[in-house]
């Protein structure tokens, strides 16, 4: 199992070193800051979504831990082209994932990519940390700030 926990400990240090989709997004209809008081991470999330409600493009700024911007730049890479609804889906799977009991065993064949969180539901003050972008993404989506 360490080396699991290895390597998803190295896709977390990617994201945060290397994130992906950060910057500004030119053309945006939703957008929303998510603010961590915790430990002082601040996420926007920008999103472009159509008439069909696949989000064509998403990108985030801000600033935060290794844990906060790994799964900003995750979450951004796993939703650009889904539906909203499959998005929401996603937030479901990762919120179950960060918040269930350490003594459960989580299905990481379902997680795919978001299995790399799954270590986070051990340390409760990371959790916040993991879900901001997370829970970010769902205000814009539900239209909770205005761009």
């Amino acid at each position: 199992m360490s080396e699991i926990n290895d390597l998803y400990q190295e896709v977390i240090l990617d994201h945060n070193k290397s994130p992906r989709n950060f910057g500004e997004l030119q053309t945006k209809n939703r957008c929303a800051h998510g603010h961590n008081p915790l430990c002082g991470d601040q996420i926007d999330i920008q999103l472009d979504i159509d008439s069909d409600n696949i989000i064509k493009d998403i990108k985030f700024t801000g600033e935060g831990c290794a844990i906060s911007k790994a799964s900003a730049s995750l979450l951004t890479t796993m939703v650009k082209g889904k539906t909203v609804e499959e998005a929401k889906q996603m937030f479901d799977k990762f919120h179950h994932v960060v918040t269930m009991p350490v003594d459960e065993e989580p299905d990481m064949a379902e997680l795919g990519k978001l299995a790399v969180f799954s270590g986070v539901r051990e340390f409760p003050a990371r959790v916040k940390c993991a879900s901001l972008a997370w829970h970010t993404m769902i205000d814009a989506i539900d239209e909770k700030d205005e761009c």
